[in-house]
C-alpha cells in the first residue's frame, strides 16, 4: 500500500512539474489536476497502518473509533481556524479547486489521526516501522497544510521548508520499509491486550490545543461554517468515550473478581469458590435437609509427568482433565481444581447419581492423554462423602476431609476406583504412600524410565501383545481336567517373558486393570471357543478386577462377549481377588447375582490373604473358594497351616462351596488335600501353564478321556 501511495505521489510530482514547466507558470497558487494524484499517498498510508494487526476486543474497537473522531474533529477545527477558513474564502468562486484543496486537507488530517491512533496501540515489535510511517504521514500532512497556507497568504518564500518536509516524509517511509524486513512473523497472543498509558491521554491533546485557539480566535463567529457542528460531534465523542471508560473499568473489575475465584489454568472453580459453595450448601441443609455429596479426585503418579516431560506437558494434561470432568457432571454441579492434581466435585440436591458420576469420571480416563504426539495413561482415584437427609449436621471442612479419606483409601487399593467414606476409614498421610517402584527391577521408578515403561505397557495392551496362558485345574479324585485358569504373560521385547507378579503391580498402580481385564477376558474366551469347536467343554476362569463389580452394566458386557463367541454361560468362571477391598458390598452382590443367573460361576481367589474373607463368604454369592498357595505349600510341614486349610475346607462344605487348592507341587500335598476333602487342585505337580493349543492336545488325550469317564461314573 505504501508503494502504491508513493508511486501516486511521485506521479503527481512529475505531472505537476511538467504542467508548470510547459505553461511557464510562476504562480504556484494555481491548482493543477496533478494534485489529485497527491491524495493517493495519505489514503494508502492510512490503509497501510490499519493493516497492522491490532488484536482489539469489540469494546476497544468502539473506543478506537471514538478516539479517532475526537482527534479528527479537533485537528479539523485547528486546521480550519489556521488555514482552511482563508482557503475557503479565497477559492469560493472556484468550486473544483476549492473541493480539491479541502479534500487534500481533510485527508491529511485523517491520515494524521490514524497515525496517532495506530501508534498508541502498536505492539512492541511493530512500533519501529509504525513510528516511521506515522512520522512520514505526519510530515506529509503538515507540509501539505503548510503549503496550502502559503498559497492563501502568498508567502512563497517559505516553500523550501515545505519541500524539506516532503523529502523528510519520503525518507521516513523508505526507512520504515527497510525496518519492517527485520520484524519476525507475528505470533498470536491469546492474552487480552492492555491499553498503553499513551492511548489514555493522547486523544485529548488535540482537544486541549483546539480549545484556546477556538476561544481566542473564533468564538465570536462560532455559528458560521462547520465549526459548530464539528465541535458538537467532538463533545459527543468525548462523552461517549468517558462512558466507554466507565463500562470498561466495570468489566475489568468483574473479570478480576471472577479470576480471583477461578483457576487460571483450567478455568474451573478454585479452592476459595468451592469452599464458599460447599459452605452455602451445608448451611441450606439446616433448613431443608437437602442432601449433598463431595467427590474428591486425585491423579495417580501425576508427578512423573511433570518431572519427565516438563510442566507444560503437565499443564496440557490438567486442562484436558478439566474438560473431561466437566463432561461427566450435571449442569448444576460445581467442579473445582483445589490445587496441583487435586480436583473436587460438589453434587447438591439429588445425590442418588453421585456414584454414577464418579464412575463416569473413572471411565473418562480410559482414553490416553496426547501430549506432543505421545500417549500417556493417567488414572484417577476418587472418594465420595455423602451427607444425606438423615445424617446429622456436618461441616463443610468435615465433608471435604471425608471425601479425601475415601479418595486415599481408593488410592491405596490400587487406584482407578471409587471408595465411599465410612466410619471405619482413617486418613493416612499421602506422603507415606511412597515412591512408585519399577516392579521389573525393584528399584524406585522416577523420571523418564518410568514413563517409557508405562508407554511400553500401554502399547502392549493396545496392540494386543500381552498373551494368556492356561493352567489346568484337576479333580483331586479322578485327575480329570475340570477347568483352566487364564494367566497373563507379557512377552517383553528386551526382558523376555514376564509373569504377572513382575508387572501386575505396575498395572494396578497406574490404573490399567480395567483395560487388561478386558484383554484377558477376550483372549481367554477365544481359547475356550477353540476347544468348544472341537467338542471339548471345560470352563475357563478369568480374574476380575474387584472394583469393576460396582459397574451395573458389567453383566450385560460379559454376556455380549460370550454371545459373540457362541459360548454358553457355564464356559466362564469369574474370580474376584479377596485382597482387594470391594467398595459397595450391596452393589457387588447385585452384580454377581445378575452374572450367576445364566450360569456363570463366581470364585473367590487368594482366600485368606486379605481381610474380608469371611464377610465375602457371608455376603456374596460364591461358588468356589481358592486356597492361596501360602497356606497350601506348607500343609505337610506346618500343623497350623494344615489346620487352617482343613477348617476352610470344612467351612466351604458347610456353605456348599467348592474348594480349589492353588500351588500343588507334589503328590503328597495332593493326597493330603484330597484327604481333607478338597475337590480341585492346580499347580506344577499337575501341569504348568500352557497355551491354547497345548491345552486342547491335553484335553484330547486318551488319558484325559478316561479320567473324564471315571469322573462321570463317580470314581
Amino acid at each position: 500500500m505504501l508503494a502504491f501511495g508513493v508511486a501516486g505521489w511521485s506521479l503527481g510530482v512529475a505531472m505537476w512539474t511538467y504542467y508548470n514547466l510547459d505553461r511557464q507558470m510562476t504562480d504556484i497558487s494555481v491548482l493543477s489536476p496533478a494534485d489529485a494524484a497527491f491524495l493517493l499517498l495519505p489514503i494508502a498510508g492510512c490503509v497501510a497502518m490499519v493493516l497492522f494487526p491490532a488484536d482489539l476486543a469489540g469494546h476497544s474497537r468502539i473506543r478506537l473509533v471514538l478516539d479517532g473522531v475526537i482527534v479528527e474533529g479537533s485537528l479539523f477545527l485547528i486546521a480550519w481556524v489556521l488555514v482552511l477558513q482563508n482557503l475557503f474564502d479565497s477559492h469560493s468562486g472556484n468550486s473544483g479547486a476549492l473541493g480539491l484543496s479541502l479534500a487534500s486537507s481533510v485527508i491529511d488530517v485523517v491520515a494524521l489521526t490514524v497515525a496517532l491512533m495506530v501508534l498508541t496501540r502498536a505492539k512492541t515489535g511493530e512500533r519501529a516501522p509504525l513510528t516511521l510511517i506515522a512520522v512520514g504521514v505526519a510530515l506529509m500532512a503538515v507540509s501539505d497544510t503548510t503549503f496550502l497556507g502559503l498559497l492563501v497568504h502568498h508567502a512563497y518564500g517559505f516553500t523550501n521548508l515545505v519541500v524539506v518536509g516532503w523529502a523528510g516524509a519520503m525518507v521516513a517511509l523508505a526507512i520504515a520499509g527497510l525496518v519492517s524486513l527485520r520484524i519476525p512473523p507475528v505470533v498470536a497472543d491469546p492474552a487480552v491486550p492492555l491499553m498503553s498509558p499513551v492511548s489514555l491521554w493522547l486523544p485529548y491533546v488535540p482537544v486541549v490545543v483546539a480549545t484556546p485557539i477556538l476561544t481566542a480566535t473564533y468564538l465570536p463567529k462560532v455559528t458560521s461554517g462547520p465549526v459548530a457542528a464539528v465541535a458538537m460531534v467532538v463533545v459527543a465523542a468525548v462523552l461517549g468515550r468517558q462512558f466507554m471508560v466507565v463500562a470498561t473499568n466495570r468489566r475489568l473489575l468483574h473479570q478480576v473478581a471472577d479470576q480471583a475465584l477461578r483457576d487460571p489454568l483450567t478455568g474451573l472453580a478454585n479452592r476459595t469458590l468451592f469452599a464458599d459453595r460447599l459452605t452455602h450448601a451445608v448451611q441450606l441443609r439446616v433448613h431443608d435437609r437437602r442432601p449433598l455429596a463431595v467427590i474428591s479426585v486425585d491423579l495417580d503418579d501425576f508427578k512423573l509427568v511433570n518431572d519427565s516431560l516438563g510442566h507444560p506437558a503437565g499443564d496440557v494434561v490438567l486442562s484436558t482433565v478439566a474438560e473431561r470432568l466437566l463432561a461427566c457432571v450435571r449442569p448444576g454441579d460445581t467442579v473445582a481444581r483445589l490445587g496441583g492434581d487435586e480436583f473436587a466435585v460438589l453434587v447438591e440436591g439429588d445425590v442418588d447419581h453421585v456414584h454414577a458420576i464418579a464412575y463416569r469420571i473413572i471411565e473418562a480416563f480410559e482414553q490416553p492423554f496426547v501430549v506432543d504426539g505421545d500417549e500417556l495413561m493417567i488414572r484417577p482415584s476418587a472418594g465420595i462423602a455423602v451427607a444425606s437427609r438423615d445424617d446429622p449436621d456436618v461441616s463443610a471442612d468435615t465433608l471435604l476431609k471425608h471425601a479425601d479419606v475415601a479418595m486415599y483409601s481408593a488410592k491405596r487399593a490400587g487406584g482407578d476406583t471409587v471408595h465411599t467414606f465410612s466410619s471405619g476409614m482413617r486418613l493416612i498421610d499421602p506422603a507415606g504412600l511412597g515412591l512408585p517402584v519399577d516392579p521389573l527391577s525393584g528399584v524406585p521408578s522416577t523420571g523418564a524410565a518410568a514413563v517409557r515403561l508405562l508407554v511400553e505397557l500401554r502399547e502392549a495392551i493396545d496392540q494386543n501383545r500381552l498373551t494368556v496362558m492356561y493352567q489346568p485345574k484337576f479333580d483331586l479324585r479322578t485327575a480329570a481336567i475340570v477347568g483352566v485358569e487364564a494367566l497373563l504373560r507379557w512377552p517383553h521385547p528386551r526382558r523376555g517373558m514376564l509373569s504377572p507378579d513382575q508387572f501386575l503391580p505396575l498395572i494396578r498402580q497406574h490404573g490399567l486393570m480395567r483395560a487388561v481385564t478386558d484383554l484377558v477376558l477376550a483372549q481367554a474366551l477365544d481359547g475356550a471357543a477353540q476347544w468348544h469347536a472341537r467338542g471339548v467343554h471345560v470352563p475357563v476362569a478369568v480374574n476380575l478386577f474387584a472394583p469393576s463389580l460396582g459397574d451395573l452394566t458389567l453383566p450385560t458386557k460379559i454376556r455380549r462377549v460370550l454371545a459373540e463367541r457362541g459360548l454358553p454361560a457355564d464356559a466362564l468362571i469369574l474370580e474376584i481377588t479377596e485382597d482387594l477391598l470391594l467398595e459397595d458390598i450391596g452393589r457387588a452382590r447385585k452384580v454377581l447375582e445378575t452374572l450367576r443367573t445364566p450360569g456363570i460361576r463366581i470364585a473367590l481367589d487368594d482366600f485368606g490373604t486379605g481381610y474380608s474373607a469371611l464377610s465375602y463368604l457371608r455376603d456374596l454369592p460364591i461358588d468356589e473358594v481358592k486356597l492361596d498357595r501360602e497356606f497350601v505349600a506348607p500343609v505337610l510341614s506346618d500343623p497350623r497351616a494344615a489346620a487352617i486349610v482343613r477348617a476352610v475346607i470344612e467351612l466351604a462344605h458347610a456353605l456348599e462351596v467348592t474348594t480349589v487348592a492353588e500351588g500343588v507341587e507334589n503328590a503328597e500335598t495332593a493326597w493330603k488335600l484330597r484327604e481333607y476333602g478338597c475337590e480341585i487342585g492346580q499347580g506344577f505337580y499337575y501341569s504348568p501353564p500352557l497355551d491354547a493349543l497345548a491345552v486342547l492336545d491335553l484335553l484330547s488325550s486318551p488319558l484325559q478321556q478316561r479320567c473324564r469317564e471315571a469322573a462321570l461314573q463317580g470314581r
